[in-house]
């Protein structure tokens, strides 16, 4: 989907913009100023962790991670050792250095999981795999890794500002993985190979029932079925697809189709597409 990341990456630079200010906010309590010199010399804590601050608002992001590892690496018991390690992640994450930031992420959690800026380390690994999701066409497995750590972030730390982008980054990416299942579906149907293609409108019904792809995959599998005689189903998808999307499109064709084999629209309780429609699981 071309509009995947682009329909919520504002609302995803607010969320990161509320906690680099904190970030940078703690910083300014040291009350230091950025000062150059050699990276392997010990160096004040305040001052190189003002220097690295530094390099994150000039979006000098490569040397600014490199800035706050070496706030770590010199002094690693301190407290800004601690931010610095969630300062290089977002570092990394606004570099596009997805791999990184998700390393640096997770190791902060590793370290400190119980702090106040545990949800947003969660934001960053979550957001980093959202942002590698591909196109329809290519291989899923990141846009499930996305998923899977989106709806973490939901059940961890459910009323932050981070689970209310993550609920909207959710729906977005659950709507991708229906588009996924629709393309191969699709693909199927056009080989007359009907049986697979139901099975992959099959996943859109059953597990991706509020996306934007439903309607379609109703619409398909009463083309499948009809193509292969089984009128009972096709009846049924066309039944359900009636009801829920009377005045659409693929509605009026679907019906089209069931008129020119003598057929109407017509709902069997026991089909498994009635079952998985009211939420009880198919066979």
């Amino acid at each position: 989907m071309v509009t995947l990341k682009s329909a919520s990456r504002s609302r995803s630079a607010r969320v990161v913009a509320l906690a680099l200010a904190a970030g940078l906010g703690g910083c300014q309590a040291i009350g230091l100023g950025g000062g150059g010199g050699d990276d392997y010399v010990e160096r004040p804590v305040g001052e190189l962790y003002n220097e690295a601050a530094d390099s994150l608002s000039a979006r000098n992001y490569t040397t600014a991670a490199a800035q706050f590892e070496e706030v770590e690496r010199q002094h690693p018991y301190s407290q800004w050792a601690q931010r610095a390690v969630l300062m290089s992640a977002f570092a990394y994450y606004s570099k596009a250095d997805y791999e990184s930031a998700i390393a640096a992420a997770e190791r902060y959690l590793a370290l400190h999981p119980g702090s106040q800026s545990a949800p947003y380390a969660q934001y960053l690994v979550a957001a980093s795999y959202y942002e590698q999701i591909a196109s329809v066409e290519r291989d899923q497995e990141i846009t499930q890794r996305a998923l899977s750590e989106l709806s973490d972030l939901v059940q961890r730390y459910p009323d932050t500002d981070y689970a209310r982008d993550a609920r909207l980054k959710i729906d977005l990416t659950r709507d991708h993985l229906a588009g996924k299942e629709m393309s191969v579906g699709r693909y199927y149907l056009d080989q007359k190979a009907f049986v697979a293609a139901i099975n992959r409108f099959k996943v859109v019904v059953t597990d991706y029932q509020t996306t934007t792809h439903v309607e379609e995959a109703l619409a398909r599998l009463a083309e499948a079925y009809m193509a292969l005689g089984v009128s009972n189903e096709a009846q049924t998808a066309a039944a359900i697809l009636g009801h829920n999307y009377p005045g659409g499109r693929w509605y009026e064709d679907t019906y089209v189709l069931l008129q020119s084999g003598g057929l109407a629209p017509r709902e069997d309780t026991s089909s498994w597409i009635s079952r998985a429609w009211r939420g009880i699981s198919p066979i």
